[in-house]
């Protein structure tokens, strides 16, 4: 009846790919389709269009197998049993959440939508959202299994992480239950059934706890470089060997597409009545500006030039996306004599080698905590600003 067991909607991007490579390895026939032309054709030439540690082999496997297959026409969607979509829904420029982004994704897939398919919602939206797909659906007279199971990786774990995290599993109908069974049973033995909307805001929990956690770091780092204290040595001595301590995290910059996007979706949920998310937001957002105001404080910053190392908004990977490095630029742009920036994964015409940015620079600051910087060879007369205390000398400013 159908040519592929699953069809990965959005199938080349960070979510999707990794796990269109997983199902393939264990079997499934599976059709990536994604609108983006050039990385279709590049994973079909079995290359990764992003960094994700050991996905790169299981590709070229399941390429050479069959089992994974590519396509940048929607047309592909009708020939498979299960479809899974990964659109989210992201914010606007006023913080709110943009519901057309998924109402035009499955407005475009209802002409290739088939009786019997079954439609798994894999990013992360707003709560709600799978009950309106269903209702969509069968307004347009499609009787489809909806199902909303969200993805939880750690970018550039993926491959791991899809084997051995708990999947959530959650569906309107009992046969699509039991697909989601199939599929994701395929990686794990750990399946958490819940309803819908119950692994709607178990998605955004997941995020915006982790986002509040990393606030909170941040808060005790202003406060304790405030006072001239190492937050690292307060740190130490809060976690070592302290269990109910031990999830504290260290301070730096945390953003990225996913947990201040999440945070604000959660707010508008509650109404705007989340205070306790909002506040995270002003903290996280506001490190960047804090970083440039203590350096202006203590040293002639406009006659200086500050070389930021690290883009990406996470270490060890190429992804730029909401990176508060760019925050800190464009800050740096005003403040500062002159800004150059450089990062090992990243790729882009403006960026200098690692070589250059420390030659030039009088202060460095180390915006991502990639490991290529625990080993950095910096001259004495250099001034370094290690937030992450990537170095293990401490976060002082």
């Amino acid at each position: 009846m159908f040519m592929y067991d699953i069809c990965v909607i959005g199938g080349c991007g960070h979510v999707g790919l990794p796990l269109s490579i997983a199902l393939a390895e264990r079997g499934k026939k599976v059709i990536v389709y994604d609108i983006n032309t050039e990385s279709v054709n590049t994973v079909r030439q079995g290359n990764m269009p992003f960094h994700e540690k050991g996905a790169g082999e299981v590709l070229q496997k399941v390429l050479a197998d069959g089992t994974l297959k590519l396509s940048d026409s929607p047309n592909v969607i009708s020939d498979s049993e299960i479809v899974i979509m990964i659109t989210g829904t992201p914010v606007d420029e006023h913080l709110n959440p943009k519901f057309q982004v998924m109402i035009d994704s499955v407005n475009q897939c209802i002409p290739q939508f088939r009786n019997g398919q079954t439609l798994i919602l894999r990013s992360t939206v707003y709560p709600g959202i799978s009950e309106r797909v269903n209702d969509w659906l069968r307004e347009a007279g499609l009787a489809m299994n909806v199902c909303f199971c969200p993805e939880r990786i750690l970018e550039g774990e993926a491959m791991a992480e899809l084997y051995s995290l708990p999947q959530i599993i959650s569906s309107f109908t009992p046969e699509g239950l039991q697909k989601c069974r199939d599929v994701f049973g395929l990686l794990t033995d750990e399946l958490v059934e819940v309803q819908p909307t119950e692994a709607e805001l178990a998605k955004l929990f997941t995020n915006v706890w982790r986002y509040i956690k990393f606030a909170v770091a941040n808060q005790f780092y202003m406060i304790a470089n405030d006072y001239n204290l190492d937050f690292y040595n307060v740190h130490h001595a809060v976690t070592h060997q302290y269990d109910r301590a031990k999830d504290l995290p260290k301070a730096g910059f945390a953003a990225g597409p996913c947990l201040f996007k999440d945070a604000m979706q959660l707010g508008a949920f509650n109404n705007g009545n989340f205070y306790l998310g909002h506040s995270a937001m002003l903290v996280n957002e506001g490190l960047p500006n804090y970083v440039v105001q203590k350096l202006k404080a203590k040293y002639l910053l406009k006659n200086m030039t500050v070389g930021i190392l690290g883009m990406a908004f996470k270490g060890n990977s190429d992804d730029i996306r909401e990176s508060l490095s760019y925050k800190l630029h464009k800050i740096l742009q005003v403040h500062a004599g002159k800004v150059l920036s450089e990062d090992p994964y990243v790729t882009d015409a403006s960026l200098l080698p690692l070589a250059k940015v420390i030659e030039e620079a009088d202060i460095l600051i180390i915006a991502t905590p990639h490991k290529q910087y625990r080993e950095l060879n910096v001259p004495e007369n250099k001034i370094i600003v290690d937030i992450w205390n990537v170095l293990g000398r401490g976060g002082l400013i």
